[in-house]
């Protein structure tokens, strides 16, 4: 057996910036090579930032791309870290296609690279290509057909055979993966960008595990963490036994460098099985296995020590002395001992999503400051929370609109709020600005009624732009996806701006959410954020007299059961009355939902949390005639 120690950079990357990303990329591993570290392992594409969607279809990227890794190679040597073996994800291209019809321009690969001693030393590319749910690879990247095997020297004249495979590539069948074992890999790195989902957390862990005891390696499953547009990626890296023992486990939602010494088989000869040729992956497909030894460039003796600390071997790819080898450094450089980091729950891990989503989105789009309009509701009242959790309640600023319906809680609720959590507010009165569109629009125009209705929403969104503009800020938009499903909101009115915090949040999760924060600030010892009167009150848009929300729609705890049955299961009308849907619910429910789609394509993003959001998971045509036949 020999020792081995590996650090997972779980980062934040940008998609685009190739010079910033290069820079994470250095400094994570001048990092990692302070605890002495002899691999870092950096998550799917780190180096371009994931998904670039288009941009692997443009030339000028792909060559940057390639540039900037082998100008990276360079720099790691020159900076003194050329004995480090990083492996990184980058945009390359396949050079042997001949181009037509169906291939991607330019043929590009989702690739990774191991770097070492200044130079690129081996690369393989993605073979099985997402093409479900949020994900449209084959649209962008052709496959690879390797298996990148590279030998690592360790002390004492030992040295390790650690295999490459990137992403989908665990999550399938055959591939690149069904054939480390026959590889004679003790490790497998797993270069990730797996984007959060509600519960998904389990799903990953259940398949390093079988996917370990399959290669018969060490598995070590390095995930990105960042806000990309509407996808939250939120680490929780993985390392696991080649039995499928849980070794180690870094944090969610958080840069961290999980480090630790693994004990692993020593490289043997290699048979003629295993030697670099085609060899079948049991699928159908014929993996490449390719091979290349590093020199031994440490100068160092063994790994013992400080940095992640020595102690007993396990067999087996076991964690080194009962968790002592287990160290996790965050970006703000704070240690954590100990292989496993405290797991959030369920409420707190969407609410984190969330967070991350768009102080991401604020910060990687040039913000610095947003502005949202506040009505004493409740989800108003959650997204500004949730803004001021992510970039500062100092840079949230809030706009009161009170119409001649506004009640006078809802003005107070909104005032309570601003207090409690010190953000800029000012009041603008609507009524004045209404009653002027209306005088100018004619005695036909209605003083009550869905245009007139419509209307208050419609100055409330653009008095939001004129406020945005005048400050450089990003317009929140504040609807939830019970809303947005059934079409309960305005175009050009409450659905203008920039991001939807709360899009893929069902109204029943909106209360359970807001909640949550305040029972975390009263277990903090904290500022209580929402008002408790926004909560506990009837949902109401006060755009006519005694308005409430059940007047247009049913209780919200029954309409969203229907909609997560109807939206992210996709099940159909019998079978949606099958499981106990009230039939004529669901037929009403089924027309608002499908006839609601040309608001939804004209929604801003939003941080996506569900198994099926609106917009990247679910995509239907505006102009549809298809209905679902009813049956009673």
């Amino acid at each position: 057996m020999a020792t081995l120690r590996i650090a997972l950079a779980q980062v934040n990357t940008t998609v685009g910036d190739l010079a910033g990303n290069a820079e994470v990329i250095v400094e994570w591993t001048r990092r990692a090579a302070a605890r002495q570290a002899q691999i870092v392992l950096f998550p799917e594409m780190s180096l371009t930032g994931y998904p670039v969607e288009d941009l692997a279809l443009r030339a000028s990227f792909v060559e940057a791309s390639i540039a900037t890794l082998r100008e990276s190679a360079e720099r790691l040597q020159a900076e003194g870290l050329g004995q480090v073996a990083v492996v990184a994800g980058y945009l390359d291209r396949r050079t042997d296609l001949v181009p037509r019809t169906g291939l991607p321009a330019g043929a590009p690969l989702d690739a990774a690279a191991v770097l070492h001693g200044g130079r690129v030393v081996i690369t393989s590319a993605k073979h099985h290509l997402p093409n479900y749910g949020v994900f449209d690879e084959a649209r962008y990247f052709v496959p690879g057909n390797t298996l990148p095997v590279f030998r690592m020297p360790v002390s004492g004249g030992e040295s390790i055979d650690v295999a490459v495979a990137i992403c989908e590539d665990l999550w399938q069948d055959g591939g690149p993966v069904a054939v480390t074992r026959r590889a004679g890999a003790s490790l497998l790195v797993v270069p990730n960008a797996s984007p959060y989902e509600r519960g998904k957390d389990d799903v990953r862990l259940e398949l390093c595990a079988r996917r370990a005891r399959q290669a018969g390696a060490a598995l070590a499953y390095c995930n990105l963490i960042g806000g990309q547009d509407e996808l939250v990626f939120d680490g929780d890296s993985i390392l696991v036994s080649a039995t499928g023992e849980l070794l180690a486990r870094g944090p969610q939602f958080e840069e961290a460098l999980i480090v630790a010494d693994l004990e692993l088989p020593n490289a043997g000869e290699v048979s003629p099985e295993t030697s670099v040729g085609p060899v079948d992956a049991e699928d159908g497909t014929v993996i490449t296995i390719q091979r290349v030894t590093l020199p031994d460039i440490s100068g160092r003796s063994g790994v013992g020590g400080g940095g992640a600390g020595g102690g007993g071997a396990g067999g087996g790819g076991a964690v080194a002395g009962a968790g002592a080898g287990v160290v996790m450094e965050t970006a703000a450089g704070e240690e954590e001992h100990g292989p496993f980091w405290p797991r959030l729950d369920d409420i707190a891990e969407v609410y984190a999503a969330l967070v991350l989503g768009v102080r991401d989105y604020v910060r990687k789009n040039g913000f610095r400051s947003v502005v949202l309009g506040l009505s004493g509701g409740i989800d108003s009242a959650l997204t500004a929370t949730i803004a001021a959790d992510a970039i500062g309640p100092e840079n949230v600023h809030v706009i009161l609109m009170p119409s001649h319906w506004s009640s006078d809680h809802s003005v107070t609720d909104a005032e309570d709020l601003v207090q409690r959590q010190g953000l800029h507010a000012v009041t603008v009165p609507i009524q004045a600005i209404t009653d002027a569109f209306r005088s100018e629009l004619g005695d036909d125009f209605p003083a009550v009624g869905l245009p007139a209705e419509n209307l208050q929403s419609r100055v409330r969104g653009v008095i939001n732009m004129a406020v945005s503009n005048n400050g450089g800020h990003l317009v929140l938009t504040t609807g939830n996806k019970s809303e947005l499903a059934c079409g309960y909101s305005t175009l050009y009115g409450d659905s203008a701006g920039g991001y939807g915090p709360i899009k893929d949040v069902l109204k029943t999760l909106v209360w359970e959410l807001s909640r949550w924060r305040n029972d975390h600030a009263e277990r903090t010892g904290a500022t209580v954020p929402i008002p408790p009167n926004s909560i506990t009150k009837p949902p109401s848009a006060e755009l006519a007299p005694g308005q409430l929300d059940t007047d247009s729609l049913p209780p919200y705890e029954v309409l969203d059961a229907l909609l997560d049955d109807y939206v992210e299961k996709d099940m159909g009308s019998a079978e949606l009355i099958a499981v106990g849907h009230d039939p004529e619910l669901v037929a009403r429910v089924i027309r608002l939902v499908d006839l609601a789609e040309y608001k939804r394509r004209q929604y801003p993003p939003g941080p996506k949390i569900s198994i099926k959001n609106f917009g990247r998971d679910r995509r239907l045509p505006i102009t549809n005639r298809w209905r679902e036949t009813f049956t009673g």
